[in-house]
C-alpha cells in the first residue's frame, strides 16, 4: 500500500543503492521475508526442544489449493515462432521512477550492482505509469523483488506480462494443467525430484532463459506459490551480465565485443526426449552477440550463459573452450555481481532476462517448490557503438574513481 498524505514519507531512490526515507508511522522493510513460517513460531515446547539443526518442518499438501497449477507436459506441436514486433514499455517509464515509487513504503538495494526490493507494492493495483516505471527499474537494477503478492494470482501474473509484449510458450518445460497457459512455465520439485545436482554441475546451472530463441525474453516473472519455510533452501540467485562485462579489461571488452556465440535448443529437447515427454517446436540454434546493449539504459552487457552457448563463433575450438570456461568462471566466482533471494510464500520476484543469469539453490528436499513463471518476448540481441558501461556512468555520475583492473595496485585481503 501506499503512504497516506500525512505519514510525511520523502523518497529519494539512487540505483547505487541509496536510499533516504523518513516516515513518522511505518518501519523499513527488511532483507528478511516477514511471511516464511520458522520453528521458533511454534507453541508448546521450548526452543531448545523445537530447534534440530539443518531440519525445518515439512507442509502437508493434502487437498493442495494450487492444483490446477501443477505440472502436465501435453503431446502437441507448435509452429517456428514468427518475428514479434517489441515496444520495450521501459523507455517510456520516468527515470526517477516517481510514479512507481508513488505507490511504495520503502525501496532498497540488495548490493550496489544488482538487485531491489519495493515494500508496500502490490502489483495488482499499479496503473500504467507505474507499469512502464517498473519496466525501467527492473532494467537498471536486473531483478526487482515483492514480497506477500497474494492476490498477484496467475490471471494477473498473465497479465502483467502481457502489459509488457508477447508471452513466450516454452518448447519443452511444464505448463499447467489448467487450459489455456500455455504461456506459463510451471516451476514444480518435490521429494520424488531427481536431486538436479547428480544431472548438471552448478555452474552449468546458471542460466538466462531460452536464449537460444531468435528474440529471447526480457521481462521474466516468477511468483512462488509454495517453498520451503526460512532456513529449508530453495533460494534463487541472480547474477547481472552489466557488472560482468564491467569486471573485464578494456582489451577483452573490445575482443568479446567482435565475437558471436551459438545458443542451442538441442541438450534440452534431448533431455525431454529422453524422459519420454514432447517437444512441442522444433529445438533451434541461433548465432548472437557476445556483447549486447539494453534499449533501455544504453548499458553494455555480457550476453553469454552456460546451460546454452555451445560455441563461439570464428575462432578455433580451443579458444571456444577457452572463452566459455573463463566466462562461466567469472559469473559463477564474481560475488559483487550477485545477489540472493529467499523467497516466502506468494513472493515474486521480474528480472530483466538480457542482462541477468539466475540459477535456483538445491538441498532443499522433501520440501515442494511450486512456482510460475511467465516470460515477455523481447527484441533480437543487437550491439551497438553507442553502447554505455553501466560502471563507468555510475563513477562518473557519483565521482568514484575508475576500477583499477591491471593488477598492479595492491590491497589487502578483505574478510
Amino acid at each position: 500500500m501506499a503512504p497516506h498524505a500525512d505519514d510525511h514519507v520523502q523518497v529519494e531512490y539512487q540505483s547505487e543503492s541509496w536510499v533516504t526515507l523518513k516516515t513518522a508511522t511505518k518501519e523499513a522493510g527488511s532483507l528478511v521475508p516477514h511471511n516464511i513460517s520458522s520453528q521458533s513460531q511454534e507453541h508448546g515446547q521450548s526452543l531448545a526442544d523445537r530447534y534440530e539443526p539443518g531440519r525445518t518442518p515439512v507442509e502437508s499438501h493434502e487437498n493442495y489449493e494450487f492444483d490446477d497449477l501443477t505440472q502436465q507436459f501435453p503431446d502437441v506441436y507448435w509452429d517456428e515462432l514468427k518475428d514479434i514486433p517489441y515496444r520495450d514499455k521501459g523507455l517510456l517509464g520516468d527515470p526517477r521512477f516517481r510514479n512507481l515509487l508513488d505507490a511504495a513504503d520503502d525501496v532498497f538495494d540488495y548490493v550496489p550492482k544488482v538487485g531491489t526490493e519495493l515494500v508496500g507494492v502490490k502489483l495488482t493495483r499499479l496503473n500504467d505509469a507505474q507499469k512502464c516505471d517498473l519496466a525501467r527499474l527492473i532494467a537498471t537494477r536486473g531483478v526487482v523483488f515483492f514480497r506477500n503478492q497474494d492476490d498477484f494470482d496467475i490471471d494477473a501474473q498473465r497479465e502483467l506480462g502481457k502489459f509488457f509484449g508477447s508471452l513466450h510458450r516454452h518448447a519443452t518445460t511444464a505448463m499447467p494443467k489448467r487450459e489455456g497457459l500455455e504461456d506459463v512455465h510451471v516451476v514444480w520439485t518435490t521429494d520424488q525430484s531427481v536431486d538436479q545436482r547428480a544431472l548438471f554441475t552448478p555452474s552449468f546451472l546458471w542460466h538466462s532463459d531460452v536464449t537460444y530463441e531468435v528474440q529471447p525474453p526480457s521481462y521474466t516473472s516468477l511468483k512462488v506459490l509454495t517453498g520451503p519455510p526460512r532456513g529449508g533452501g530453495g533460494d534463487t540467485l541472480w547474477c547481472s551480465q552489466y557488472a560482468i562485462y564491467d569486471v573485464l579489461s578494456a582489451p577483452m571488452q573490445k575482443y568479446l565485443e567482435s565475437l558471436t556465440a551459438l545458443h542451442s535448443a538441442d541438450m534440452q529437447a534431448e533431455g525431454s526426449r529422453a524422459a519420454g515427454r514432447a517437444v512441442r517446436r522444433d529445438p533451434i540454434t541461433t548465432e548472437h552477440p557476445l556483447v549486447r546493449v539494453n534499449p533501455v539504459t544504453g548499458w553494455k552487457s555480457l550476453f553469454f550463459n552456460p546451460g546454452f552457448v555451445t560455441q563461439i563463433v570464428g575462432v578455433p575450438k580451443a579458444e571456444s573452450d577457452a572463452i566459455i570456461r573463463y566466462l562461466t568462471e567469472i559469473i559463477v566466482t564474481t560475488q559483487e555481481a550477485h545477489c540472493r533471494f529467499q523467497w516466502g510464500k506468494n513472493d515474486v520476484a521480474i528480472w530483466d532476462n538480457r542482462s541477468m543469469n539466475h540459477t535456483a539453490s538445491y538441498g532443499f528436499i522433501p520440501h515442494r517448490r511450486h512456482g510460475t513463471r511467465v516470460a515477455v518476448v523481447a527484441e533480437k540481441p543487437y550491439f551497438g557503438p553507442n553502447g554505455k558501461s553501466q560502471e563507468e556512468e555510475f563513477n562518473k555520475k557519483w565521482g568514484l574513481p575508475q576500477t583499477n583492473k591491471d593488477g598492479s595496485r595492491r590491497s589487502n585481503y578483505n574478510d
